[in-house]
């Protein structure tokens, strides 16, 4: 990969990343009143949420505050919590360590599952298995992820036995010691219906994309030469069409993850599910700005990050971006 082809992207990522700051900075003092209006308590006078803003730093002007902001985060510091009074870091640190796995689990089986059906139905194009693989497609696509988390709770979850809220089971390790292999299992237990819904719906995004590639590789010369040579389907789909037809699935991935934020959000609450989405909904109940501010940082710098990665890719896989 040449090397001004990487500064430029890692320059065009921390560029992006300085201005997600400052809008980050200007969104949360751009609504009426300040981090402490809003509070509701017996002991929230206007003297003490005078002092509290004193205390905050909102009342020195913008440029102060944003100078005193950046300085902050350089050091690793996202503020505190106005309700809990403990830092940022450590009010979304755990719900994000819960997100991750479940994210990841939910990605991996959209992937797999969407380019096993993308490439199938683009190779078997105009059977029944190509109408079978685009109508599932389609459908999983237009649901909505909280349409499609109740149906997974009052349908899937007693058939499977699921666990339908929470990350882990109450009873686990008080009455018995738990082993970590039964610890493990349980956790997946929690997370596997959350996952599952999330993992359908960017399945009909990943298979539909995937199987419009297809269709426009398996045209190409190269292919029908591997065709001509007499080499088996198999080799020729995976060898030789799909490496080609992969990119654009690249391109949507890195693309999902603003939408996988979002979704995040809808689908732990529908599970109950203690990740980032339903720390984020309940600092929104609680009013509790700086949280909410710390959250939405780490979310975009999350968003910022996918997109470096896959242009990164991108250039590895493709010599033509980088020329």
């Amino acid at each position: 990969m040449r090397a001004n082809y990487l500064v430029r992207r890692v320059a065009f990522a921390a560029i992006t990343t300085v201005i997600a700051i400052t809008l980050n900075f200007v969104l949360f003092r751009a609504i009426p009143g300040n981090a402490t209006t809003a509070l509701r308590c017996e002991q929230c006078s206007p003297e003490v949420k005078k002092e509290l803003a004193k205390n905050l730093g909102l009342d020195r002007a913008l440029p102060i505050q944003f100078g005193y902001y950046v300085g902050d985060l350089a050091h690793g510091d996202l503020g505190s919590s106005l309700t809990s009074h403990l830092a940022v870091t450590h009010e979304i640190a755990h719900p994000l360590l819960n997100t991750l796995p479940m994210v990841g689990l939910g990605l991996l089986f959209a992937i797999v599952l969407g380019v096993f059906t993308g490439v199938v139905a683009a190779w078997r194009r105009g059977g029944v298995t190509d109408r079978a693989g685009l109508f599932t497609s389609l459908a999983f696509y237009s649901m909505p992820s909280q349409w499609l988390g109740l149906i997974m709770v009052f349908f899937v979850a007693p058939a499977l036995r699921l666990p339908t809220a929470g990350v882990k089971s109450i009873p686990l390790g008080i009455l018995h010691p738990a082993s970590e292999w039964t610890i493990i299992v349980d956790r997946l237990q929690h997370m596997t219906l959350p996952a599952l819904t999330l993992g359908l719906v960017l399945y009909g995004q990943y298979a539909i994309v995937v199987r419009s590639a297809m269709l426009e590789t398996l045209g190409d010369d190269y292919v029908l030469t591997a065709r001509a040579k007499g080499l088996s389907p198999w080799r020729t789909l995976w060898q030789h069409a799909f490496p080609n037809a992969r990119l654009p699935l690249i391109t949507l991935i890195a693309l999902s993850v603003g939408y996988i934020v979002g979704g995040v959000v809808v689908i732990e609450t529908v599970f109950s599910y203690p990740g980032i989405g339903l720390a984020v909904l309940d600092a929104i109940n609680r009013r509790d700005y700086p949280v909410l501010q710390g959250a939405f940082l780490v979310l975009t710098c999350a968003v910022i990050a996918a997109n470096l990665i896959a242009d990164l890719l991108y250039g590895r896989l493709d010599p033509r971006v980088r020329s």
